[in-house]
């Protein structure tokens, strides 16, 4: 077994066995809420110590190439704006349906995307595991196939919220389908966002403006609209935004991670 191989099966094994195993006993042992983001914040931390563990003890090659520098970069702005852009597809699709109808939506929208600053270094865990550690790593030199077997692969992580409360999806079959496109979609996002930028902290960015305003606004706007209308409409727009990223020469040719020593971790 290859040392990449070995890394892999180590950091699969700590975010799987640790986030999944946390969830069950915070919920099932101790009755918490995981809609409580400090609840959530234990297991979504889980695949950074993962990655933190493989770099530093299995495979040993240290935190040079993990995308820690905030690198200023043009990035940083797409990364606050998709999501948001998302989001006006989300609510245009809705309304188009006949499920919704604008209203004065604009300082919700505003407060939103403040939001999404404010909560990003929440969001680092899942990055710094999924996007910065397992997306280079899974399928050497197939960037677009290293992609989308990582979004499954992320998607399938969070599936246990989706029997613990986390979220009231009608069904496990159809809407877990949908539920699977979403994290697949957005993976698309993060990771030409991390390759084109370089550091970790661009995608953990849109990671937090896909919960803080793509996430809030759904519920706060389209709470009349049924769960699975809602996955629908953001698997649409969704496709819009980020499936044209895949034209990218990013997903064409192998990711080198920037040249640039990152802080090093004890």
């Amino acid at each position: 077994m290859s040392i990449r191989v070995k890394g892999i099966l180590v950091f699969l094994a700590v975010a799987f066995g640790g986030t999944w195993s946390y969830l069950l006993v915070a919920r099932l042992g101790f009755g918490l809420s995981l809609v409580n983001p400090l609840v959530q914040l234990p297991g979504a931390m889980m695949p950074a110590i993962a990655a933190v563990v493989v770099r530093r003890w299995v495979t040993r090659e240290g935190f040079a190439d993990a995308g820690l520098r905030p690198r200023w970069h043009w990035t940083w702005l797409a990364a606050w704006l998709l999501p948001v852009a998302v989001t006006v597809l989300m609510l245009a699709i809705a309304a188009v349906s006949g499920w919704w109808r604008p209203g004065g939506e604009l300082g919700v929208v505003v407060f939103a995307m403040g939001l999404a600053v404010v909560c990003a270094p929440l969001y680092w865990g899942e990055e710094f595991g999924w996007t910065s550690f397992l997306w280079p790593r899974l399928v050497p030199g197939r960037p677009m196939a290293s992609m989308w077997a990582t979004g499954l692969i992320w998607a399938v992580w969070h599936y246990p919220l989706a029997f613990l409360g986390y979220t009231a999806l009608p069904d496990h079959t159809v809407s877990m389908g949908l539920w699977t496109a979403v994290f697949v979609l957005y993976e698309v996002m993060l990771v030409w966002l991390y390759a084109k930028s370089g550091t970790v902290w661009v995608p953990t960015l849109a990671h937090a403006g896909n919960n803080m305003v793509t996430g809030l606004l759904s519920e706060e706007l389209l709470g009349s609209v049924s769960d699975r209308g809602v996955l629908v409409c953001t698997v649409l727009a969704l496709a819009v935004v980020c499936l044209p990223m895949l034209r990218s020469r990013v997903f064409r040719r192998p990711f080198r991670a920037t040249a640039a020593p990152a802080p090093r971790l004890h």
